[in-house]
């Protein structure tokens, strides 16, 4: 049986990842998850591409989405009392003008210090409502695009035998930041093949495949590049053309259908896959 083995939420993108027992699936994804950004002094997102260090700034959020706290070495925890109504400003999300709700200057100083570079923390509007595309179009924050990105273990185990055969040492999931673990799939990228699934109270619906950038060679656990790998060996059998896109592929993005609570064990009951895909 497949079964949730882990859920990772992103409060802020591009800063580290918060492992949760259970969450709520908003149309949005896991509640909270990427409700915050980065951004710089000209708006535009701020990105592990080119700031890996956010990998090092560890966020937690209240369950009501009232108080941000942020964390990262050398510095002091900082806690945020969010505020959804405060000014509005313009952002950038690859190219695309969204607003952004400030979250005030100590937020701003601390980013700045920690990150090196004039940095401002922004909020989701709680009226935006960002239509993402893909076979099936979704809901997202400030997520790159789909709103809930589900990878196997098999899919890891079966890139580390490859990455062992070359000589290399193994990755972790936390790479690939996925919010959905799925164990108990024996084939490896069996999320490719999912167009539809319950998990829990929700259901979710394929929406397009995680074609994978210069985010997976950081080391999440250090904020500093440590490529090549993933992408020298996904390169090898990973690159492909599948709804528009090309590029590496590994795992797959998901909208939400139907909001539900979700926990770490619940089964993964898929009732529709795609005949096209071996």
């Amino acid at each position: 049986m497949a079964c949730v083995s882990e859920l990772i939420s992103y409060p802020v993108k591009g800063c580290a990842g918060v492992s949760v027992p259970a969450a709520l699936v908003t149309e949005a994804g896991l509640a909270h998850d990427r409700t915050f950004m980065v951004v710089g002094e000209d708006g535009v997102f701020r990105t592990q591409r080119s700031d890996p260090r956010l990998a090092l700034v560890r966020p937690s959020v209240g369950a009501d989405g009232g108080r941000l706290t942020l964390r990262a070495p050398g510095a002091e925890p900082l806690a945020v009392e969010v505020d959804p109504a405060a000014e509005r400003i313009e952002v950038r999300l690859f190219g695309k003008p969204l607003q952004g709700v400030d979250q005030g200057p100590g937020a701003a100083a601390w980013l700045s210090e920690v990150l090196g570079a004039p940095s401002r923390l922004v909020r989701v509007p709680p009226e935006q409502r960002r239509v993402v595309d893909g076979r099936t179009p979704g809901v997202s924050g400030y997520a790159d695009s789909s709103p809930v990105h589900i990878l196997s273990r098999s899919s890891l185990d079966g890139l580390n035998r490859r990455i062992a055969e070359a000589g290399g040492g193994p990755l972790t999931m936390d790479r690939f930041r996925p919010n959905v673990v799925v164990d108990g799939w024996d084939e490896p990228h069996t999320e490719d093949r999912v167009l539809r699934a319950v998990l829990g109270e929700a259901e979710l619906a394929y929406a397009k495949p995680a074609v994978r950038c210069a985010v997976t060679l950081v080391d999440q656990r250090t904020g500093a590049r440590s490529g090549p790998e993933p992408l020298r060996t996904l390169a090898l059998y990973r690159r492909a053309v599948r709804d528009g896109l090309s590029g590496v592929m590994f795992g797959a993005k998901f909208s939400v259908v139907r909001t539900g609570r979700l926990a770490v064990g619940d089964e993964v009951g898929v009732t529709a896959w795609d005949a096209d895909r071996p």
